[in-house]
């Protein structure tokens, strides 16, 4: 196999995959934010409402037309530089995604001609409907990608068949109630949900400061920090249930997060800080909390958590059986049609099978897994280490600007509750500031899930080294360019727009707004 087709095939996913999730989770929150506007406007009928509900909803358009644009290219990915996965999983992984178009995407983006064309043609309650159906598009869209992630993440409801050589679906209910799923849905949507909070508050924050729009701004502020407060909080509470099912499904991601080379007596420790060293197999100036990780990966105190060198050693282990199911695999498929089945195959493939995607990882250093040497099987097992310090960090990054988010949101809500939103000029250009943080939470997020599970593209069943297509490096380079290139070009044109509609301001109509206008210079004085 030729390891930079394989390395050149993840660059290109993961530059196209972080590009599109920088407009993803503002699409998702922003489209719940603009319906609780809206529904504040219906309820009150105060213009001033539907003015911040225009405003933002211009945002969240924009920014949603650059997420469609992006999207797209993600799923033709599948079967130009993943074809071999696409061949091996399509029945289970694309179903997620063809509901996804058919149920959500389309969903969302008949609902949003609605929305913005649809002010003077439909009632209150008929806009607002349309509204929420954008909003549930939205997270309904995120929810069948993240069903598709999370079975890649813990492949259940499926087996391998032997002689189609793929994985079939053998319980389809099973597979869109994957926990791992739903907590990654729920995660996945808070954080999105923060994202726009904390964009709302810096933005508005800015508009204080300029003594701009201050009715819609404050306005804004105490939505945007009553709603970041809850999310941000659920994100926490959410995020250590995602920790939790690792130490079940994921258990070398766990343990490459936290650097634990060994296995400690139960409840293990935290490490709050430390340089992993992934060649001495140590974390060097490690400052430990005690029994935090054991109770955070476990809920108890007797369970313990296997380190790396423990799971280095069953995933050799895991090899060799799978090397026993790819023997009797091959005598399977050597049957002729009508032929019995060897009983003695049968059985060892039944006994082994769920191992064999181990012995798979072989094939990075032999066309034959039952050629490999000892020193072979032994380095397919190292090889499901996945990065070490990469992972510490992101994980350690973006847990610490999720606190950063509770305390920014719980600040501006206790200054929304006491009316002094505009008393505080430095914690206004704080969130001001702060804008690009969730996106830096949102991309470590990403980097912990995604390359927790290296060498897996589909956690103990398939090996991302297995899984891409026939390509020269030229061609994926190439396209690895243009990719790039593109999706630079459309992040560009998102930022002027996007800063381009938030310098002119909303379009206001309510009598409040023409007084602000008017005593703007003297409130930009004054402050």
């Amino acid at each position: 196999m030729d390891l930079d087709i394989v390395d050149l095939s993840r660059l290109q996913f993961a530059i196209t995959a972080l590009y599109h999730f920088l407009f993803v989770p503002l699409t998702i929150g922003l489209s719940i934010i603009v319906a609780i506007m809206e529904t504040v406007y219906v309820m009150t009928g105060r213009t001033i409402w539907r003015d911040m509900t225009k405003f933002w909803g211009l945002l969240f358009g924009i920014n949603f037309a650059m997420g469609v644009a992006t999207g797209i290219v993600m799923e033709f990915q599948f079967g130009m530089n993943w074809s071999y996965y696409s061949h091996y999983v399509g029945d289970i992984f694309g179903a997620p995604l063809a509901i996804e178009g058919l149920m959500a995407f389309f969903l969302e983006a008949t609902f949003v001609g609605l929305f913005f064309f649809g002010w003077e043609r439909l009632s209150k309650v008929g806009h607002l409907v349309a509204t929420w159906c954008v909003a549930l598009g939205s997270n309904l869209s995120a929810l069948w990608i993240l069903i598709a992630n999370g079975w890649m993440q813990n492949p259940v409801g499926s087996a391998f068949n032997p002689q189609t050589m793929r994985m079939e679906v053998t319980d389809f209910f099973a597979v869109i109630t994957n926990t791992v799923a739903q907590a990654k849905f729920v995660h996945t949507v808070s954080a999105g949900y923060v994202t726009a909070s904390v964009f709302v508050l810096g933005v508005s924050a800015w508009y204080v400061l300029k003594g701009r729009h201050l009715d819609l701004a404050k306005r804004s502020m105490a939505v945007a920090a009553s709603f970041g407060l809850a999310s941000a909080l659920s994100v926490v509470v959410l995020g250590d249930e995602s920790g939790y099912l690792s130490t079940e499904h994921q258990k070398m991601k766990l343990a490459a997060i936290e650097a634990m080379w060994e296995t400690e007596p139960a409840p293990a420790a935290f490490t709050a800080i430390g340089f992993p060293d992934q060649e001495a197999r140590e974390t060097h100036y490690a400052v430990h909390i005690p029994w935090v990780m054991g109770l955070i990966g476990t809920r108890s105190l007797n369970t313990q958590i296997p380190g790396i060198d423990e799971l280095v050693q069953a995933a050799e282990a895991h090899i060799r059986e799978g090397i026993i199911a790819y023997d009797a695999l091959q005598t399977i498929r050597s049957v002729k049609n009508g032929d019995p089945v060897p009983v003695q195959a049968q059985q060892a493939f039944e006994e082994n099978g769920r191992s064999m995607g181990y012995a798979l990882l072989l094939k990075r250093y032999v066309d034959d897994p039952r050629q490999a040497t000892p020193e072979q099987i032994a380095q397919a097992a190292s090889d499901t280490v996945p990065p070490v310090a990469l992972l510490f960090w992101s994980f350690r990054l973006m847990v610490g600007l999720g606190f950063f988010f509770i305390l920014l949101t719980a600040t501006f809500f206790w200054l929304s509750a006491r009316r002094k939103l505009d008393a505080y000029p430095k914690l206004l250009k704080v969130a001001v500031w702060s804008i690009p943080l969730p996106w830096v939470a949102a991309e470590c997020g990403w980097i912990v899930a995604e390359v927790g599970r290296q060498p897996w593209v589909i956690e103990g069943v398939l090996p991302t080294a297995v899984a891409v297509s026939n390509l020269g490096a030229s061609t994926v380079l190439l396209t690895i360019a243009g990719f790039l290139a593109i999706y630079t070009v459309l992040f560009v044109v998102e930022m002027k727009l996007m800063l381009k509609a938030i310098r002119t301001g909303p379009t206001m109509h309510s009598p409040t707004a023409a007084v602000e206008s008017v005593d703007a210079p003297r409130l930009a004085t004054s402050h």
